[in-house]
């Protein structure tokens, strides 16, 4: 199986075909792909999630403030604020996405999931799922395999990086990922998980990717809270079986046609959008007048 599977509709024809779970041909796959056995992917898996949870403790208990200084502890400050908008569980959502993408900014250990610019929003959503439904370990590592399986299919059909398909590649797909997995562990059928996949992408169809000064920051940070509420709220929406009426296959390659007419100047060039700003263009040009100075001196006087 050279590849796991082309799009949505062969995956879930193989998993009706063959009578297996969903996640099942995406562990064959990484046994095939990695030469491991089926001990080692559980195992990996587990690291996985272990650091992902270790991210979001670190973002929400040490300091997190990036050379910049647009990143300032900006979860602790949501995940300590007595004001609740929505619920406690709402707002633990939030911070804990934000901490973990602050843990990445400040160079901090983090999963590429599937990148290091939305690295806070499967660890956002399922440490507050797993912690509300008290499910266990097991539960949400076959959520990480459909939701690689999910990221696979988009890297095929449409694109994961920024810089090739704008901020929808990479957040949105995060998202995706995530509302898949919550579907599944809350004990979707196929046609739900998919369902969650496309309302997802049709949320986040079209964002671009602005970074400030070219640093995975500002507005990347925010992003992941965003996105990490709008996987929730398409899991909501699909486990109540509303339609997202245009099939999931159609709107990765949406998502596919979008990003290949999306200008330059949106897609991690730091030439548009927010980093174009005349607040944005200031901080640039901060951030590299401290970035030249602080490079060592290749001519030291003796």
């Amino acid at each position: 199986m050279a590849l796991l599977f082309n799009d949505f509709a062969s995956w879930k024809e193989y998993c009706v075909e063959h009578k297996v779970p969903l996640f099942q041909p995406v562990l064959d796959y990484e046994k095939e792909q990695k030469g491991r056995n089926e001990t080692d992917v559980w195992s990996g898996l587990q690291r996985a999630y272990d650091v992902m949870k270790e991210a979001v403790d670190t973002g929400l208990s040490e300091d997190m403030s990036s050379r910049s200084g647009m990143i300032n502890n900006g979860a602790k400050k949501v995940y300590q604020n007595e004001k609740t908008v929505l619920s406690r569980e709402f707002q633990n959502l939030i911070s804990r996405a934000l901490a973990a993408k602050e843990v990445n900014s400040c160079m901090g250990r983090i999963v590429a999931a599937p990148t290091a610019g939305a690295s806070g929003i499967l660890p956002g959503t399922l440490y507050t799922l797993q912690e509300i439904h008290g499910l266990e370990d097991k539960k949400i590592l076959e959520g990480l395999l459909i939701g690689a399986g999910i990221a696979l299919i988009i890297e095929q059909k449409a694109s994961l990086a920024g810089a090739v398909g704008g901020c929808q590649a990479e957040t949105g797909s995060a998202a995706a990922m995530a509302s898949g997995a919550i579907v599944y562990c809350l004990g979707g059928d196929i046609d739900q998980i998919f369902n969650a996949v496309a309302i997802t992408v049709q949320c986040m169809l079209g964002l671009v990717c602005d970074p400030v000064a070219g640093l995975v920051e500002v507005p990347c940070v925010v992003r992941n809270a965003s996105a990490a509420a709008i996987a929730n709220s398409s899991a909501q929406i699909a486990l109540s079986n509303v339609s997202a009426v245009i099939p999931v296959d159609e709107c990765i390659d949406a998502m596919g046609e979008v990003g290949q007419s999306m200008e330059n100047r949106y897609k991690e060039t730091a030439m548009g959008g927010l980093a174009a700003t005349k607040t944005g263009q200031a901080i640039s040009k901060k951030v590299l007048i401290q970035d030249i100075e602080i490079l060592p001196d290749e001519n030291p006087e003796e």
